[in-house]
């Protein structure tokens, strides 16, 4: 199993980073993506990926949470970052109006600024939508077939919003804890979403899956993502593991090799 989307590399796992990482690896976690959030961030995602070499990626970004008057310069800063430390996607990026709209515009802006470099240097998006589809969808339209391809991250919409997605794009759609909470609706949008467009995923600290639900969440917690999938579908967890992952290698381009030899995992079936 893959864990498309951590943040591992926040506070909240400063005293015991490396022994959530060895929880993860005991359970079958293969690889974590980890998408940074702001320019404050970029060390520390660097720093983690590094500490860890073979078992993370980093995908660089600026979050839609932190954009603000200042957004342009941030870019400006941040461009370069991805020169340098070779993130395998664009993330997190996107829009959130949830709690707040005064910065819509720049968020609009700054999203269409970080799709072209997505398209410049040929790295998939990790999207972040809150509240938000109808302005990212938006933004993509300005593309047209030149829009490049990723993954909407936790994604909560429902199977028309799927749909609505689909006629930008063949898109993934990442899928996290939050699948398993009793009142949840996003199960609905898996049979749509079919098993060749999803990513497992924890965004942890965040969104812990039941049973943990309410705790800090982690990557040794992607099985009961997966076995729920599993479980919905009526297929088996081993479907859905290797079906994910290969998803996950196809979309940010992970070396299998350096994955096998760090994991001491086996192939992949065709």
């Amino acid at each position: 199993m893959i864990d498309s989307h951590s943040h591992i590399y926040c506070e909240d796992f400063n005293t015991d980073r490396d022994q959530a990482i060895e929880r993860a690896m005991a359970v079958g976690v293969r690889h974590i993506v980890m998408p940074n959030e702001n320019l404050e961030s970029v060390h520390q995602v660097v720093a983690t990926r590094d500490a860890h070499a073979g078992y993370m990626s980093i995908a660089l970004g600026l979050h839609p949470e932190d954009v603000d008057a200042s957004y342009e310069q941030v870019l400006a800063a941040m461009r370069p970052l991805l020169d340098e430390f070779q993130p395998v996607a664009v993330g997190e990026i996107g829009i959130d109006l949830y709690w707040d709209k005064t910065w819509r515009e720049q968020q609009m802006a700054a999203l269409d600024t970080q799709l072209h470099w997505c398209k410049d240097l040929n790295l998939p998006f990790i999207i972040h939508c809150r509240e938000a589809l109808d302005e990212i969808l938006s933004v993509m339209d300005n593309f047209g077939e030149s829009l490049p391809t990723g993954v909407f991250h936790s994604f909560t919409g429902t199977p028309d919003e799927v749909e609505q997605v689909r006629r930008r794009g063949d898109f993934y759609f990442g899928v996290n804890g939050i699948v398993t909470f009793k009142k949840s609706t996003v199960k609905e949008i898996l049979p749509v979403v079919g098993l060749d467009r999803l990513l497992l995923e924890t965004d942890s600290p965040y969104l812990a899956p039941v049973p943990n639900r309410g705790k800090r969440n982690e990557s040794a917690n992607i099985p009961y993502i997966n076995n729920f999938i599993a479980d919905y579908l009526g297929c088996t967890a081993s479907e859905v593991s290797q079906a994910t992952d290969r998803n996950a290698i196809e979309l940010f381009k992970l070396n299998i090799q350096k994955l096998q030899k760090h994991t001491n995992l086996s192939t992949l079936d065709d």
